[in-house]
């Protein structure tokens, strides 16, 4: 009952129709380290002794087989939760070894130097001000240093700029005390001059804390020469559950230092057997997996740094830099333990790159072609600039409009560019033409999509602008032509109005009696001198009518478009005026008008 209960709570948001959410993939060692938490609980109710002396050797066997796979001599290990609480003890860590009597008299002894944290610009968000709030320091100990903007990569920490900033620092009496550097920045995955800012650190007394993804590689048989002075650094935090795809699985900081009394003052060692227990999880993956296996995983997740966005199981993601703009980020070392990534997928990844790229790269480069196309037609052409299409680019037709008020000139607008549209889709083209983004910038536009380099942007446009002139010459003839039809409607009605007085005046009222005009019209027959009117199909009546028309609309109009309004119109007066049709051929038998009414229909 209870687990239905959970059951239920895990699922009452979802909706029906809602897509599945992207869960982690488990597998059996994913199985181990879940099950290191249940026997964690169980263990801690063991002896105290017997605790003592199994929670002692789970910690030390972890920490030696951490410190061995990823080369770090000597070292100390911190298991913790939030990946930036290792961070904070470490901090805790130096400031109790650089103030002594920070132990007695706690933070009144940093007011007579302040200590200084240092951390790159490209450092994860809010890392700094975290750091402030956990060990009780003003935002004004933080320095943040911006990267190289001139020489070298511009995720990089500026050391030149960095030696300046320790240096004022000093003469203001400030303590620099810690420097956070990345082995892959979270945003672009560079990794910092680590050599040198270590030797910068010895040269001011200041401690070296490394932090990101990179630091995976440690493990591999071959290290990048950037990220092997790492292994140099005072302290560095590991994220091992993400590298190797194990779930609740603690982040771990190693550490050096030769003081056991400041570290566990620092809250990086703990008397607590249960507190030692956090690394069970990660002692049983460990002893599953193997040195090699875990060799073999992170080796399997750095293949290349292939990017897409086409492949789920690839983990490819897309970033914000401040720098480039948008960019597409594949981090295997992330993504591909958790989400299963296979050799196949990568495959798969580098075959849709294949496609992409070129018609991408023939797209960028055609777009200034299409804006300076448009501007050959300033007259019925406008290009709209939209950054975030990533198509050849947008495109409005604008009609004439003199003459209108604001509401109708929209309509004008939206209808002409909509019936663009419909016709541009409509074309056998591998081109695609849209409305462009749900939140786009405007709404009364074509939207282009991406085009192959053989694409003539020329005749691309033309056809735009031909087609807009055709419906808005098509729209305005239409509207001419009702027009015209309004008012010989109206002047038929009118003759036919009089027609009807005269005939009242000339027969006279009783005539007009059904009964008594029957029987009045068999004593004395009545001659009508009024002539009813007809459509006369067979003497070219309507001929003459298009005749008409085309002369007062112009001689230059297409004889498909006045057909077809012929039709069209023929239609409209059989449905409003077949009453009338039918009042002036009132002599005629119902036979003779239903073959008329049908002649007309045809």
């Amino acid at each position: 009952t209870v687990l239905h209960l959970v059951h239920n709570l895990i699922h009452e948001e979802e909706e029906e129709d809602e897509k599945p959410s992207r869960m982690q993939n488990v597998g059996e060692q994913g199985h181990m380290a879940l099950l290191g938490h249940s026997l964690a609980a169980y263990i801690s109710v063991l002896d105290k002794e017997r605790l003592r002396r199994l929670t002692t050797r789970i910690l030390s066997d972890t920490t030696l087989w951490l410190c061995r796979l990823f080369r770090y001599e000597n070292g100390s290990a911190y298991f913790h939760e939030d990946d930036r609480d290792g961070l904070v003890k470490v901090c805790r860590l130096v400031i109790n070894t650089r103030y002594e009597e920070y132990a007695s008299e706690g933070y009144v002894v940093l007011s007579s130097k302040q200590p200084v944290i240092y951390l790159s610009a490209s450092c994860r968000p809010g890392l700094g001000q975290h750091l402030c709030s956990q060990l009780g320091l003003p935002l004004s100990s933080l320095c943040t240093v911006p990267c190289n903007t001139v020489f070298g990569s511009q995720h990089q920490m500026d050391v030149a700029l960095l030696d300046k900033l320790i240096k004022e620092d000093l003469d203001a009496k400030k303590l620099p005390l810690l420097l956070i550097a990345n082995a892959g920045t979270p945003g672009a995955g560079h990794t910092d001059k680590l050599g040198r800012l270590k030797d910068l650190c010895d040269q001011y007394n200041m401690w070296l804390h490394v932090e990101g993804v990179n630091l995976a590689t440690l493990a591999l048989g071959q290290i990048p020469s950037a990220v092997m002075a790492a292994t140099r650094s005072d302290s560095m935090t590991l994220t091992p559950g993400l590298w190797l795809g194990l779930p609740a699985v603690t982040a771990v900081t190693l550490y050096r230092h030769e003081d056991p009394a400041l570290s566990l003052a620092a809250g990086l060692t703990s008397s607590q057997p249960v507190e030692k227990l956090r690394a069970l999880p990660l002692w049983l993956s460990l002893q599953y997996l193997g040195h090699n296996g875990i060799v073999q995983k992170i080796q399997h997740t750095a293949l290349g740094e292939q990017l897409a966005q086409l492949v789920p199981t690839s983990g490819v993601d897309v970033v914000e830099l401040e720098d480039e703009g948008t960019c597409i980020r594949f981090s295997p070392l992330l993504t591909a333990a958790v989400l299963g990534t296979q050799h196949e997928d990568v495959t798969e990844l580098v075959e849709k790159l294949s496609e992409l790229v070129p018609v991408m790269s023939s797209t960028m480069c055609l777009r200034q072609d299409f804006r300076e196309e448009i501007h050959r037609h300033p007259a019925v052409l406008r290009y709209v600039e939209d950054m975030s299409w990533p198509g050849l680019g947008a495109v409005q037709y604008e009609p004439q409009t003199e003459g209108m008020d604001d509401s109708s000139r929209k309509q004008q607008l939206d209808k002409i560019n909509s019936e663009i549209l419909k016709k541009l889709q409509g074309l056998d083209t591998d081109i695609s033409f849209s409305t462009g983004p749900e939140f786009g910038i405007e709404k009364e536009c074509i939207f282009v999509g991406m085009v192959t380099e053989d694409v003539d942007v020329s005749e691309l446009v033309d056809t735009i602008a031909a087609l807009g002139r055709d419906i808005e010459e098509s729209g305005r003839l239409l509207e001419n032509m009702t027009e015209v039809v309004r008012k010989g409607i109206q002047e038929a009605e009118l003759q036919l109005q009089k027609a009807s007085e005269e005939k009242l005046i000339e027969e006279g009222m009783l005539r007009q009696l059904p009964l008594v005009g029957s029987v009045l019209n068999w004593f004395s027959p009545f001659e009508s001198s009024i002539k009813g009117r007809t459509f006369n199909l067979a003497a070219g009546t309507v001929s003459l009518n298009v005749q008409y028309y085309t002369g007062e609309l112009g001689e230059n109009m297409p004889t498909t478009m006045v057909l077809n309004w012929v039709k069209h119109m023929a239609r409209v007066l059989l449905e409003k005026h077949c009453k009338i049709f039918c009042h002036t051929h009132s002599e005629a038998t119902s036979r003779q008008r239903g073959r008329l009414l049908e002649t007309l229909w045809n």
